[in-house]
């Protein structure tokens, strides 16, 4: 199983949303979509 798959499982069986998990991490919903979705850009 993948990162992205594995942060939106653990997400969903504690019952937050991405902007819950966001706020939580200090960082944006879409950073977390895009965690979730591989779709992770390096700089």
């Amino acid at each position: 199983m993948k990162f992205g798959e594995n942060l939106r499982n653990l997400r969903k069986v504690k019952k937050l949303s991405q902007e819950n998990l966001a706020e939580k991490m200090k960082v944006s919903r879409q950073s977390v979509s895009k965690w979730e979705t591989g779709m992770l850009l390096y700089k």
